[in-house]
């Protein structure tokens, strides 16, 4: 079978790239708020599954969270870890892959997966889910993104299966499989949780539609 989820390819050479990788330096205010309501509640463990050059993990870690920081990229988490030192943040950072999480089950308080877990076809978004749903306590929230059907792309390019498209000439990660759902076909892919708010999103107005899912685990 053919790997699907390779988009870490493209992001590891953007994030060699000083000047990209700065542009990626500002974190989304949903996290912002989602975060900091979760600490006043108590929540103490997070992971930030997919952390690029950890623009959020570093929210998180200064919000007082105990946070760890995975990607596949190697060059990101090197930026990570770079700058957790320069802030005197705590975060351990380490390499893995969204399907297959080196955790123990039932690990973290909240798990952050932000423009992470589309990169792949259906059957790599429904394991990734299941990894998230394993390491996450019972109660505990996931927050995260999807690509919607309403997005401008959904249908360009080649269809490798259901819903799954890979633009050959496209720019970065557009070469690497992208997964679109609908509001039915997200909330049937989080069976487990219970969603608490779910939006889609376009935060530009430019047809970048995002679905921004908060969810807890049953």
């Amino acid at each position: 079978m053919t790997a699907t989820d390779t988009a870490h390819e493209a992001w590891d050479q953007t994030w060699r790239s000083r000047e990209e990788s700065e542009e990626w330096g500002t974190p989304i205010d949903d996290v912002l708020h989602c975060a900091t309501r979760l600490r006043l509640q108590g929540a103490r463990t997070a992971l930030d599954l997919g952390c690029g050059v950890g623009r959020h993990a570093l929210a998180l870690a200064a919000l007082g969270f105990e946070t760890t920081a995975l990607d596949a990229s190697e060059s990101g988490l090197a930026e990570v870890a770079a700058n957790a030192r320069t802030r005197d943040l705590a975060i351990e950072t380490m390499p893995g892959r969204m399907t297959d999480l080196p955790f123990a089950d039932a690990s973290f308080d909240y798990v952050l997966s932000w423009n992470v877990i589309y990169h792949g076809d259906g059957e790599v978004v429904a394991k990734a889910i299941a990894e998230i749903a394993r390491v996450l306590k019972p109660g505990g929230t996931y927050q995260g993104t999807m690509l919607s059907k309403r997005r401008h792309d959904y249908g360009r390019g080649i269809e490798i299966s259901p819903n799954t498209f890979v633009q050959p000439d496209g720019s970065g990660d557009k070469q690497h499989p992208h997964f679109f759902c609908n509001a039915a076909e997200l909330i049937a892919l989080f069976d487990g949780f219970e969603a608490r708010e779910l939006r889609d999103v376009d935060p530009e107005d430019a047809g970048e539609w995002h679905w921004h899912l908060v969810a807890e685990r049953v």
